[in-house]
């Protein structure tokens, strides 16, 4: 009996030869990319998948998914097939040093970008214009041409006690329960905006989510992170699909009318003179960014400034407020300093360092509850890296990307005591070890990165939050409005907004 043709059998079955060909390939390429990270244990499945990892992002829980990670496999865990997490502070500070080979990760610095094609200090990927970029905004950031820089802050910190004090004090006769939540993200948004424009929002002086910023925003982040947890941001970023579904310039209110205004304000600028002036914008001018530039950081620094700082003000202020012992310790030092009597209206900065409990406080309160928890992978260079952690020798595959894991390296008891679970400011002054003291100083410095992704608006952030808890526990006294319930917290991307943190202020009096 003769063979059946080989020819016409392969042709009629040449679909199911395709498809098998492709899982071939596909399952191989899974393998492969499984081994490459084989060395470092991680949840179940994330070696073939970032379901996981995408899941941590679209629940808001990031932070908590790293540092379960870290807490089962080591300081160095997988969390995809391309992707590990550190907490491991020499690691990171590895990693973005400024003589460092390592790079940005494209699929989270990518996604901030809210204009199509057009990149920010932050979303760049290029290390040189990144560097050109940091090196033309240093000035303005620091103070060094922002010579209004303290006293624009000081204007909207008496804004901010002057809205509690006329609006929502309460008394032994009627209790006045506020959002402390939106009132802080009201002062943020009105000094960033003084700041970077040169105009503020007004949010305190109308007691108001003037044209809609804060809702605007609170969308954007959420569009941003559905965009990086499910992989579309290439998608949201097309021209057309950005023009369809983003904001507008035409606009009413939100981030579209923010835009706007941010266009026609520089604008205006970039027609006077900026030589004279000493405020940010006119620092960027001097240094070399054009009108798109100048639109681009400005924007950028009002949703990055505003969120992150109120953050840090909203969780220091809660773990004040549910530890007595602290909070009166704290009271009592801003009481002493007050009475010196040795300025007017609102503490400088110089005066603010001089206070070591506050200081702590801010630091503590930072570390039991870190602002901000973005990823920020870096790139292993090609060929790989041979680093050191916890004194082992670790191997990292280059193309891998690592990111930060915020939440247990700030909780780290090898870092911090046993007790680094618990807010007690007074570890960073009785501390006697001088290394010791100099590795936790040093983590502190990780919330607002290193290196050469160190946060530019770092003195202006820790200007913002000395001022305000100083003068919000000079001029009140504070509680709860609901412990059973004391904020709700959703964690975008690794910024974490807050709402409903309902306190109540009584009136002090203090003679000085």
């Amino acid at each position: 009996m003769a063979a059946p043709p080989l020819l016409p059998e392969l042709y009629e079955h040449r679909w199911l030869g395709l498809a098998v060909s492709f899982i071939a390939l596909y399952v191989g390429y899974k393998i492969q990319a499984f081994r490459r990270l084989s060395a470092f244990g991680g949840p179940f499945g994330v070696g073939f998948t970032s379901i996981p990892h995408s899941w941590s992002f679209l629940t808001g829980r990031s932070h908590l998914f790293y540092k379960e990670a870290i807490d089962a496999y080591g300081p160095i865990a997988r969390i995809g097939p391309n992707d590990l997490v550190t907490s491991s502070p020499e690691l990171l500070a590895h990693m973005s040093a400024v003589r460092s080979s390592y790079s940005r990760g494209k699929w989270y610095n990518r996604a901030t970008r809210y204009e199509p094609g057009k990149d920010h200090v932050f979303s760049e990927l290029d290390e040189e214009k990144h560097k050109r970029r940091r090196q033309q905004m240093a000035h303005g950031y620091s103070g060094k041409e922002n010579l209004s820089l303290e006293s624009s802050i000081d204007t909207h910190v008496s804004e901010l006690i002057n809205l509690v004090h006329t609006k929502y004090l309460s008394t032994d006769q009627y209790a006045r329960p506020f959002d402390f939540a939106r009132k802080i993200q009201y002062f943020t948004l009105d000094v960033i905006s003084q700041v970077g424009f040169g105009e503020a929002f007004g949010d305190l002086l109308a007691d108001e989510d003037v044209n809609e910023y804060v809702k605007a925003g609170q969308i954007g982040l959420t569009v941003t992170t559905v965009g990086l947890a499910l992989g579309i941001t290439w998608f949201l970023q097309l021209p057309l699909v950005a023009r369809a579904l983003g904001p507008s310039e035409k606009d009413v209110v939100g981030f579209g009318r923010m835009i706007a205004n941010a266009r026609a304000l520089i604008r205006k600028r970039l027609e006077r003179e900026t030589d004279n002036r000493s405020d940010m914008l006119a620092s960027f001018v001097r240094n070399g960014l054009n009108a798109d530039e100048l639109l681009s950081e400005t924007v950028l620094q009002i949703i990055a400034g505003s969120d992150t700082t109120a953050a840090a003000l909203r969780a220091i202020m809660l773990y004040l407020l549910s530890h007595p012992r602290i909070y009166t310790k704290l009271q009592a030092e801003i009481d002493a300093k007050a009475l010196e009597g040795r300025y007017q209206g609102v503490i400088p900065d110089s005066e603010l360092r001089k206070l070591p409990y506050l200081q702590a406080v801010i630091k503590e309160g930072m570390r039991m509850h870190p602002p901000i928890t973005d990823s920020v992978p870096k790139r292993v260079p090609d060929g790989g890296d041979t680093v050191s952690v916890d004194g082992k020798s670790v191997f990292l595959p280059g193309g891998a990307l690592v990111s930060y894991a915020a939440w247990p390296l700030h909780h780290s008891k090898a870092i911090f005591g046993d007790d680094a679970g618990v807010f007690r400011p007074e570890r960073w002054l009785v501390e006697k070890d001088e290394k010791k003291m100099s590795e936790m100083n040093r983590t502190h410095e990780l919330n607002f990165g290193y290196g050469k992704y160190q946060c530019l608006g770092k003195p202006i952030a820790l200007m913002e939050i000395g001022k305000a808890v100083f003068e919000l526990l000079r001029n009140f006294d504070w509680c709860l409005g609901k412990p059973e319930e004391p904020w709700r917290e959703h964690n975008y991307m690794g910024i974490f907004v807050h709402s409903n943190m309902w306190v109540m202020a009584t009136e002090r009096t203090l003679n000085n």
